[in-house]
């Protein structure tokens, strides 16, 4: 038998490793077109496996149906709020408090889906969110009167929807499999073109600037890391989960040091090193 904290630890690093490739895309294509770009090609290269899929379609009730396009539709809010949140926030702080969003993903898994968890589970799991919190952010911001930003409450509103997304995503896990819910969520990107035709942002030609290949790997690994989750709590709690994966950020501080050359404070080692301990320990004792 698989053991659920593998699927937990692939979305960690390929959450990480994908957002490595996404930051490139951004930077060259913009929040929206990546946004776009990215859900269309998960759903086109994911087609190759849909043909194993196909028989969970007929547990695909019209309840069923509309609760996916509900995460969809909040999932999406996600996205936009979080390309934009980075562009004209601080992107350390917008990171950082969206990143949160594990801990609003085991606070709704309890409430909602009944999951129990033990003290020292609780305990751990708060462990590994303030060694994100250290990996991510500079506290030294607050000190410069700058954690009001804009920004913020474009992460706060991602927090918001992600953890939402990552917590009721298990009623269609639960219900079609794990591939299927995600599957149709990738078809929602005609809603963001939609939004941004409204809103009279033009989307950028993919083949316009060098942001292709980035792209496409970015929209392979996310996927991955994002049905790999799916897979995690088909097996076991969100609430274990959630945090393992959801730490993503403290590998993303470490890639971005060895790829954009971001230098790493003694804070963030710190937090780097409390979190990788806290996910030592959770997965030992679940």
């Amino acid at each position: 038998m698989v053991n659920p904290l593998f699927f937990a630890l692939v979305s960690y690093f390929f959450w990480a490793i994908g957002d490595i490739f996404g930051t490139v895309a951004t930077r060259k294509l913009g929040g929206f077109s990546t946004t776009v770009y990215s859900l269309a090609l998960r759903l086109i290269i994911f087609s190759l496996y849909l043909p194993f899929a196909i028989s969970y379609f007929k547990y695909l009730t019209i309840d069923l149906f509309l609760i996916i396009v509900a995460i969809a539709i909040i999932g999406l809010i996600g996205f936009v709020t979080f390309n934009e949140g980075m562009k004209i926030g601080n992107p350390a702080l917008v990171g950082t408090i969206a990143g949160a969003f594990p801990f609003l993903t085991v606070i709704l898994s309890v409430i909602f889906f009944k999951e129990v968890l033990t003290l020292q589970q609780i305990i751990i799991i708060v462990i590994i969110l303030v060694g994100v919190a250290l990996s991510s952010f500079d506290f030294n911001l607050l000190k410069q009167n700058k954690a009001l930003h804009k920004g913020v409450g474009l992460a706060l509103v991602t927090m918001i929807t992600w953890g939402v997304w990552f917590a009721f995503i298990k009623i269609p896990v639960q219900k079609i499999g794990w591939f299927l819910p995600n599957y149709i969520i990738y078809g929602s990107f005609p809603l963001v073109l939609l939004f941004m035709k409204a809103r009279k942002i033009k989307l950028i030609p993919l083949t316009r600037t060098n942001g292709a290949i980035p792209m496409i790997v970015a929209a392979v690994l996310l996927g991955i890391a994002e049905l790999s989750y799916n897979l995690g709590i088909t097996y076991t709690n969100t609430s274990i989960i959630a945090p393992i994966a959801g730490a993503y950020p403290t590998l993303f501080a470490v890639l971005a040091f060895l790829v954009f050359k971001e230098p790493l404070t003694k804070q963030q080692i710190t937090g780097i090193i409390i979190t990788l301990i806290g996910i030592v320990f959770l997965g030992s004792i679940s």
